[in-house]
């Protein structure tokens, strides 16, 4: 019995590793590169399209391998996740990309909770939209869902509402800087883009379009965001386990103890041990346990899902893009 259990999970982690393995596939064609369409993009993409045709006709002994991938697999790509970063690329940007990013995070979460009560939005959702929009899109919202332990389709919302509003910055940054209607230097850009768009995919490709500079320097801005990932984590931890105990007297603190892998890793990371090949070899084998983790995740959100969360989500991301439209500049104008 134990054997056969295993085998359904095995059966359910390698569908989502093939449907992982057409999103690289995917990525790497012409179009998806034009309109810098990540894997992990993909592969939500390619699991909600299975969820809403093949799902109802394949056994549901593989439901548990499909909730492995988007749990533990998960928890294991965000720790990796920490090799991209090092400490000296923190100091190396300066005092202005810290200030900024730190106003950022901390004002688009508080707004996002304020406005998600104020639209009568459901806490996770609110929350995990929140810090997708905060932090580093899909990434973060990945980071949050075992925290917030919200459903599988409030996650794929979140998501696809960062996802939207960062592909429409990757190209309205770009025609910004051209025009000269932002008035701002490249070093300024730099600062602007990196704390105001959601993926770091999406920074790159917007920072690439205008020049190698601002590109350099709008990732650097977009790595002290996603290194803030673990506190806010820790701090999201702390917030459900006072819900909890709003309605229930024993309650225990949730750890995410995956956030401190990540600082860890980041750490190890900073003492440059390993050769370059070597870190970028994890780095791709993290990505794909990230599209492992997005494609589980779609696999596990219908249509029918998508219509209860219904236009409130969207709308929230788009108050929150708006403020960092907004927020963003004038805080790049007055600290730099």
């Amino acid at each position: 019995m134990f054997s056969e259990k295993r085998g359904s999970i095995l059966h359910g982690i390698l569908l989502i590793a093939l449907f992982s393995c057409a999103a690289f596939y995917l990525a790497d064609t012409q179009a998806a590169r034009s309109l810098s369409l990540s894997p992990l993009i993909l592969g939500i993409l390619l699991g909600m399209l299975y969820a809403n045709s093949l799902r109802n006709h394949l056994p549901e002994t593989w439901v548990p391998g499909i909730l492995f991938c988007s749990k533990q697999l998960l928890r294991a790509g965000i720790v990796l996740y920490g090799f991209r970063l090092t400490f000296q690329s923190v100091t190396a940007i300066g005092a202005p990309a810290i200030a900024i990013d730190t106003a950022v995070v901390v004002g688009t979460l508080v707004l996002g909770i304020v406005l998600g009560r104020a639209l009568k939005m459901d806490d996770d959702l609110a929350l995990l939209t929140s810090t997708g929009s905060a932090i580093c899109g899909a990434a973060a919202v990945l980071g949050a869902e075992p925290v917030v332990k919200a459903e599988p389709h409030k996650t794929a919302v979140a998501v696809s509402t960062v996802v939207i509003f960062g592909t429409v910055s990757m190209f309205l940054f770009p025609a910004l800087w051209r025009t000269g209607l932002l008035g701002l230097t490249p070093e300024q850009m730099a600062l602007y883009t990196g704390a105001t768009l959601h993926e770091v995919a999406h920074v790159v490709g917007a920072g690439n379009a205008m020049s190698p500079a601002i590109a350099d320097g709008a990732i650097i801005v977009k790595m002290i965001r996603v290194m803030m990932l673990a506190p806010v984590l820790l701090a999201l931890g702390l917030l459900a386990a006072r819900r909890t105990k709003d309605r229930s007297a024993r309650t225990k603190i949730t750890v995410p103890w995956f956030a401190f892998g990540f600082l860890a890793v980041i750490g190890f990371n900073s003492l440059d041990l390993l050769p370059r090949t070597l870190v970028e070899g994890i780095d791709a084998l993290d990505t794909f346990l990230l599209t492992m983790a997005m494609t589980a995740l779609g696999a596990e959100t219908s249509i029918e899902k998508f219509k209860r969360a219904g236009f409130k989500p969207f709308a929230l991301a788009g108050l929150l893009y708006l403020w960092l439209l907004g927020g963003d500049y004038l805080l790049t104008e007055w600290i730099s």
